[in-house]
């Protein structure tokens, strides 16, 4: 927790103006007994109807004052709190953006998701109840006991035994429980994910037929998670029922000890009325202070967990390796050099011992079966992820030597899964270039192959695209993604996996309009079919992470035998399919 607290920077003084006006509201509060003893002992024993009304008119701006002191208090520590947690949340988001796709893996996307939100939510929480209720509750509690000394030491006596009692209760449920809400946070995780993944995959599921045993998995995690909280619960409700009994109790011998002594002319009746608010006021406050804890319990565990993020490191760091002058000058080159790469956790490498050089305006493509390591060697290229063995160089640059946004900018991207987000077809596209004009726009649409649809729509480039393009057809959500890619005009273009859902007369067209791009970008298509590839300068045969075959597509027909198979294999699938059109 200390290390978030930076981000409190810029609200010291909403942190102290917050608590001073509730102390500030603790000290009148702790007047009020003494008013009240006084009206009772003067004014009503002595029928004093001028001193009553005077000593009332200070209850009332005792009471007016105190609520301006409140809500003053309130509107400090609510703008701390709402502040710090917006602070944290862009902290947190920032970080976890600059993570590479490994520390993503490692964590997992739910888990991120829940500390961004619920955590946060938490942590804010905490905050405004510490800075409001932290000082007031021990101040009325330790000023409400001295008070009372004022009155009757051996009435106080009551006080001095009761208040540690009390703390060792709420402190020691605090101790059982704060780890307790650890668990609660960690199973919350696995139910976030579950739901998640099934929202995600429910066309999946419904094709299947497994809604009923999803359900089931679902039940059993909800089921522990309503557990965990039960328990936890139920030890942090002990709190009020305890302290409640203990108050009561102390209540009970202020009582008697009170009655004793108003018997023998030490006590006065409004006294002993002011000593019974104090010990009221002590219960109120142990009971909020109580609450206090729990919440904060919650909210430490829950920042404990954001700092366990926050303190994971990035493994993309910068090599700082010099640079070949002569290879710096071919622009567009792509070179392996003996590669291989394994993921966190994984007995064996995705890739091995991969070699070869790609010039610029080459296409290279890449197929293979399916985890074959097609997507991780194309991933290595922008540095989604760092290569465990070898290198991995662009422009002569070992990529590990680049500025993340300098490489990047480098490179398009169409991920084997077309992601679109909210907004219009237009916005979506400027995400490729911001700067774009819209003769690039409409460029990047006719090579993609997309202009066709898009012109077809009701408003064109600028109809609606819902969240994740669902309002769109497979097709037409990876022509958007290419175009995407297309906008930036990058000297590299890869392409994983990404016209898979293209018939092949759009595919032909597609691999036409690369052709005949002005700044002739290096081409990496990855692909499972090889008509999308054959026209390649170089491809690339994977097999187990290793190269099996690499050439042109007459030199792995002659040989390379996973390749011509898969050849013969899809080659058939097509005269079959001529055949029956």
């Amino acid at each position: 927790m200390k290390k978030l607290l930076v981000y409190m920077k810029g609200y010291e003084k909403e942190c102290i103006l917050g608590p001073l006006f509730k102390l500030l509201e603790a000290g009148f509060d702790l007047t009020v007994p003494m008013v009240t003893a006084a009206i009772i002992d003067c004014g009503i024993a002595n029928q004093d109807r001028d001193y009553i009304i005077r000593y009332g008119g200070i209850l009332i701006l005792l009471a007016i004052v105190g609520l301006t002191c409140s809500i003053t208090a309130q509107y400090f520590a609510a703008k701390a709190a709402v502040g710090f947690a917006a602070r944290l949340r862009h902290a947190l988001f920032e970080h976890i953006e600059s993570l590479s796709f490994a520390e993503i893996d490692q964590v997992g996307t739910s888990t991120l998701i829940t500390r961004m939100t619920s955590d946060i939510n938490q942590v804010q929480s905490g905050v405004n109840m510490a800075l409001r209720l932290f000082l007031r509750s021990p101040f009325i509690v330790f000023g409400a006991m001295i008070c009372a000394f004022f009155y009757d030491i051996k009435a106080a006596l009551v006080f001095v035994v009761v208040i540690p009692l009390l703390a060792l209760v709420i402190f020691g449920i605090m101790v059982v429980s704060m780890p307790l809400y650890k668990r609660v946070q960690g199973a919350l995780d696995k139910v976030l994910g579950s739901t998640r993944e099934n929202l995600t995959g429910v066309r999946v599921i419904r094709a299947f037929h497994r809604e009923e045993e999803e359900e089931e998995e679902f039940c059993v995690e909800n089921d522990f998670l309503a557990k965990a909280q039960l328990f936890v619960g139920k030890i942090s409700a002990l709190t009020n029922p305890v302290t409640y009994v203990m108050i009561n109790m102390a209540l009970v011998a202020l009582l008697w000890i009170g009655g004793v002594r108003i018997d023998a002319g030490t006590l006065s009746q409004g006294q002993i009325i002011a000593l019974i608010n104090y010990l009221s006021q002590i219960l109120v406050e142990l009971v909020k202070l109580a609450n206090t804890i729990v919440l904060s319990n919650k909210a430490l565990a829950c920042a404990n967990r954001i700092e366990s993020v926050m303190e994971i490191h990035s493994s993309l760091e910068m090599a700082g390796q010099e640079e070949d002058r002569r290879e710096n000058r071919i622009k567009g080159q792509v070179i392996f050099e003996n590669v291989s790469m394994c993921y966190q956790g994984a007995l064996e490498p995705s890739v091995e011992k991969i070699t070869f050089t790609a010039d610029k305006g080459q296409t290279i493509g890449i197929i293979g079966g399916t985890g074959s390591g097609k997507s991780t060697l194309v991933h290595l290229i922008p540095r989604f992820y760092d290569v465990t063995e070898g290198f991995v160089k662009v422009d002569g640059k070992d990529v590990r030597s680049y500025d993340l946004e300098e490489l990047r900018n480098k490179v398009g991207i169409v991920m084997q899964k077309a992601v679109l987000f909210k907004g219009t077809i237009r916005e979506n596209l400027l995400w490729g270039n911001e700067n774009a004009s819209e003769e690039e726009l409409q460029e990047a649409l006719e090579l993609s192959q997309s202009l066709e649809f898009v012109e077809k729509k009701e408003n064109g480039i600028q109809s609606f695209v819902e969240q994740g393009g669902r309002n769109l057809s497979g097709g037409q959500r990876q022509r958007l993604t290419i175009a995407r890619a297309l906008v930036r005009k990058p000297e590299i273009l890869i392409f994983d996996d990404s016209t898979s859902a293209l018939d092949y007369a759009t595919d032909a067209k597609l691999r036409g309009g690369l052709k005949s791009l002005s700044y002739s970008p290096t081409v990496f298509m990855v692909s499972q079919r090889t008509s999308s590839i054959r026209h390649a300068d170089k491809i690339i045969v994977l097999e187990d992470g290793k190269v099996i075959g690499m050439g042109t597509h007459e030199e792995l027909l002659e040989n390379c035998q996973v390749y011509r198979e898969i050849h013969q294999s899809q080659y058939q699938e097509e005269n079959e399919k001529s055949i029956q059109n």
